[in-house]
């Protein structure tokens, strides 16, 4: 089962969000690292206030004249804007490779919920969620009445962004990535918001998420056909994704990243975003990632690729996240 995946990606990080800033990676007078804070933002997309996380370069604090592209990374199922930090090593990942000459950047970590990045196919019980909440999350935040994720991310926290930091406000300058559910909230995001991002990474993407085989993966694909064999593909995360997807096909099919691609070729050609995909090999996702690489393969879309050893798990996403790094970096300066 799929679920078997997705519950593995179920973490809890201790601390207390809040408004105010949060500390540092070392300290204030030390040059050769980063400073990581927490904030709020207010997201009229979903109708409450949510946290992130900004890893701001060396030089920012330094540097009062000078503008940084931005890369947006995306948690994963059951995750929380911290894990790139807390589990990824993300401030000391980019402070090492700052130092080893790469060019500075703001990362940005929003909190997505189990949003799945996208406008929910229907509208949640919130009185419900309020009463039951899950118990790693606060029905304040996690509740939303208008689950319009992908605005969250691509118009909210973008203008906050835009608005709070020294940043270079252009889709050139601007690249998104993301881990599992987040790999697919990267990839569809750039696909579909050609006007914010210009490059997307996904690392063990649900980037095929009707594949139903065959396993391992090889053409010609199978894809679900109907809400039983969709609610099969996924057990006990069928209830995860249902509310986001949609319970047939038609919803599920408006969602899928191959298709957004296809869409997207036809309307913006010169406007498609830079795709960096990779899995582990020992991943049962990667049959997705190889999916969705066959698609852009057979659309003609340049994108880049790899598999290597791991599983889907934080040692195959933390010793991805230098050429993860490295890869936006390159993106997003001229």
């Amino acid at each position: 089962m799929l679920l078997a995946v997705l519950l593995a990606l179920a973490v809890t990080v201790p601390g207390s969000l809040t408004a105010a800033t949060a500390g540092t990676t070392g300290p204030a007078h030390d040059r050769t690292a980063g400073t990581v804070r927490t904030d709020t933002l207010w997201s009229q997309s979903l109708g409450t206030r949510k946290a992130v996380v900004t890893y701001l370069p060396p030089s920012y604090a330094a540097r009062p004249d000078r503008r940084y592209p931005v890369a947006v990374y995306l948690h994963g199922l059951y995750g929380n804007q911290r894990n790139w930090v807390d589990h990824g090593g993300m401030a000391r990942t980019m402070d090492s490779l700052v130092a080893a000459g790469m060019p500075e950047m703001i990362v940005v970590m929003p909190d997505g919920d189990d949003g799945w990045y996208t406008t929910w196919n229907t509208l949640p019980n919130v009185a419900a969620c309020r009463r039951e909440p899950p118990a790693r999350e606060a029905a304040a935040d996690y509740c939303v009445a208008w689950p319009h994720y992908d605005d969250y991310i691509a118009r909210d926290l973008v203008a906050w962004v835009d608005s709070t930091f020294r940043t270079r406000a252009q889709p050139a300058h601007r690249g998104i990535g993301g881990l599992s559910m987040g790999g697919y909230g990267a990839v569809t995001l750039a696909l579909n918001y050609p006007d914010v991002f210009s490059a997307a990474a996904s690392h063990s993407g649900t980037l095929s998420p009707l594949l139903t085989g065959p396993r391992p993966y090889a053409p010609p694909p199978r894809y679900a056909t109907t809400e039983a064999e969709m609610a099969t593909l996924w057990g006990r995360g069928w209830p995860l994704l249902r509310p986001a997807f949609g319970r047939d096909t038609l919803g599920w099919w408006a969602r899928d990243p191959g298709r957004m691609a296809g869409r997207a070729l036809r309307r913006t050609p010169a406007r498609m975003p830079a795709l960096f995909l990779d899995a582990g090999v020992d991943d049962p996702l990667l049959g997705q990632t190889r999916d969705f690489h066959a698609t852009l393969t057979r659309l003609g879309v340049p994108h880049a690729y790899a598999e290597r050893p791991g599983a889907h798990n934080w040692a195959y996403w933390s010793a991805q996240l230098p050429a993860s790094l490295r890869w936006m970096a390159g993106q997003l300066e001229p």
